[in-house]
């Protein structure tokens, strides 16, 4: 009993560490608006299943009736609170014609999870212009970001769970293509039955991503050739950019409001190493397990960089059958310029 207690006293002196130390990071990891729009692979940021979407992307503590393979993006501790055999599909209409595909299945081993993960960027076809010939032409090219991760998390305690994701990144335009590894590590704090959740997950880090490939090779006379000389293939070498690695800070609180359902209210604080800090908050109601209506809003020092309008809406629906679970969400995102983007997404538990 005394060692059980010790263990989780240390656990909790771990993540008060952590989440006192987000202070100290903030020279790393604050806003530097000078830095926004230099990193690479911001498709890592965009949340693609309706639950987060729905929220406003606050969800790094975690709720207690989440799918785990919907949390783990926040935070991969929150993969520990799948108790069976899960999978998940989410297929996310965004602006421009974009669409996303997020793919993922997990298996609980008692105190442990495991899960893998797919993203998929598709554009479309995309009229080929180029230097010599700018006009828009019958010929097309296409582009594709395609993100792999592998998922484990461990319930440490009762109270506390932690989890780190592996993620291959993949992004090819044309006939060049770029890959990075990136990893993310979270904690979460349960504290006691008091219906408050913490959590704090570090996301991206990772090795530098740069485009190589046929597709930067263009074909040029150089000055000093005699006229009539066969043109030279020269290679044009892109620029290594860093992934876009963040910290988040999530508090969320659940209160029961008897057999009728519940209310839950989730705050969120965002560190970003390449762009605006964020702070936000969001609101889901559940009406006897079966409909929820969900509600977030993210808050910028500076809408104007920005063509989402900051406020996000959901709802979800979920049918328990035995010990099986099914639940469908939805999400709305109102944009300027462009259509809403709209999320749809299933899952099951057994």
């Amino acid at each position: 009993m005394n060692k059980r207690m010790n263990l989780q006293r240390a656990y909790s002196a771990i993540l008060a560490v952590l989440l006192v130390s987000g202070v100290g990071v903030q020279d790393v990891f604050g806003q530097k608006s000078d830095r926004a729009g230099t990193a690479g692979a911001y498709e890592l940021l965009i949340p693609s299943t309706g639950r987060n979407v729905a929220l406003g992307n606050n969800t790094t503590s975690g709720l207690s009736t989440m799918n785990g393979l919907e949390a783990l993006y926040a935070n991969p501790a929150g993969l520990a609170v799948n108790t069976g055999t899960a999978a998940m599909f989410s297929r996310m209409s965004y602006v421009a014609d974009i669409g996303v595909n997020y793919f993922g299945i997990a298996q609980n081993f008692g105190s442990n999870n495991i899960a893998f993960t797919i993203t998929n960027w598709d554009f479309g076809d995309i009229p080929e212009q180029t230097e010599i010939a700018p006009q828009v032409s019958n010929v097309t090219w296409t582009a594709s970001y395609l993100t792999a991760g592998l998922s484990f998390a461990r319930q440490l305690t009762d109270r506390i769970s932690a989890g780190a994701t592996v993620k291959a990144v993949n992004e090819s335009i044309a006939d060049a293509k770029a890959t990075a590894i990136a990893f993310d590590a979270g904690m979460t704090y349960v504290v006691g039955e008091t219906g408050l959740r913490m959590g704090v997950a570090l996301k991206n880090i990772g090795n530098e991503i740069q485009f190589q490939g046929d597709g930067l090779i263009r074909s040029v006379l150089l000055t000093d050739q005699e006229v009539g000389s066969v043109n030279n293939g020269l290679a044009i070498e892109s620029e290594a950019v860093q992934l876009p690695s963040l910290l988040n800070f999530g508090v969320a609180y659940t209160r029961s409001l008897g057999a009728q359902g519940s209310v839950s209210f989730l705050g969120n604080f965002r560190s970003n190493s390449f762009d605006q800090d964020q702070f936000s908050g969001g609101v889901e109601l559940g009406f006897q397990d079966l409909v929820y209506v969900r509600g977030g809003y993210q808050l910028q020092s500076d809408s104007d960089l920005t063509f989402f309008q900051g406020a996000t809406f959901g709802a979800g629906l979920n049918a328990n059958l035995g010990s099986s679970r099914f639940t469908v969400d939805y999400a709305y995102v109102p944009t300027d310029f462009f259509d809403a983007v709209q999320v749809i997404t299933a899952s099951v538990v057994l």
